[in-house]
């Protein structure tokens, strides 16, 4: 994953050494809540393993084992997902097509990919709220980039950092967007409605894939009639156009995007979301 800033044209420019910042970038492995009530909680994807002991895998299980000719009890849903992994992994890193391609059609392949969006939707998405609040820093720190360069221009400087380029994971990335409000579907995502959710929003694979990306684009309208015209921002995903989760639209005044997210901006302090409740609490599960 990788997330960039731009604010104007940038024809030439040096960077200095890179700095790692894992606090900022993997800020899940220092939020002590989402350690606590997700990454380490048992039950926290309880939707995950009722779903591999569901009809859907285990008509998979039955049909590669019959494909393989060996016992159904010797197979397992981690074991069909390894089989799954090696296919598209060859496919998408080598472009070669693996023998365990053979062994599914795109039915289950379809019933797969909803397995590994359950994992995702409830360790990284809107499973739970702590996954998506634990990545606040990481927000107001991209607007704060941003208002810098804004005062720059205001004051006819030189805008000192045009662009701004950070690392990270899948996992960085699939909260923020979370934050943000994008792809979340009108029910969640469960074991137990995956004929529901066949048109469903959140597909991590089409979100984060290989070399996801997200880029917000700050720009500096010359011929503005208005300060708050002056200012807009367009924001990219895996370089396609991303259309504000709100509003739809391509563009948006950069003070109206600030207004809309005005309560992460303002009140979401990571320190107290990943704050442990007191004793006998339980995950805050959507």
């Amino acid at each position: 994953m990788c997330l960039f800033q731009l604010c104007g044209l940038v024809r030439y420019m040096e960077f200095g050494p890179p700095t790692v910042n894992d606090k900022l970038m993997r800020f899940f492995d220092h939020c002590k809540k989402f350690l606590t009530e997700v990454e380490k909680n048992a039950t926290a994807l309880y939707h995950v393993e009722a779903f591999k002991t569901g009809p859907e895998m285990q008509n998979i299980l039955k049909k590669v084992a019959a494909t393989l000719q060996v016992p159904v009890n010797d197979l397992n849903a981690d074991l069909i997902q390894v089989a799954f992994f090696t296919c598209s992994f060859d496919l998408a890193i080598k472009g070669v097509k693996s023998p365990w391609c053979d062994v599914f059609d795109i039915d289950d392949a379809k019933v797969l990919e909803y397995l590994n969006d359950l994992k995702q939707y409830w360790k990284r998405g809107y499973g739970y709220t702590i996954n998506s609040r634990s990545s606040c820093t990481l927000f107001q720190d991209i607007f704060q980039h941003l208002d810098k360069a804004v005062e720059q221009k205001q004051r006819s400087q030189p805008i000192s950092s045009p662009v701004i380029l950070q690392f990270g994971h899948a996992e960085t990335l699939l909260p923020l967007l979370s934050l943000m409000g994008y792809f979340k579907d009108k029910e969640p995502l469960t074991a137990y409605n995956y004929k529901e959710q066949m048109h469903r929003k959140f597909r991590s694979g089409l979100i984060v894939p290989y070399a996801s990306n997200l880029i917000f684009v700050l720009y500096h309208c010359e011929n503005a009639k208005t300060p708050k015209e002056q200012f807009r921002v367009q924001m990219l995903l895996n370089e396609k156009v991303l259309p504000l989760a709100y509003s739809q639209e391509t563009v948006s005044f950069y003070e109206d995007l600030k207004n809309h997210y005005k309560d992460i901006l303002q009140s979401c302090q990571t320190s107290e979301e990943c704050e442990l409740a007191r004793a006998n609490s339980t995950s805050d599960e959507l």
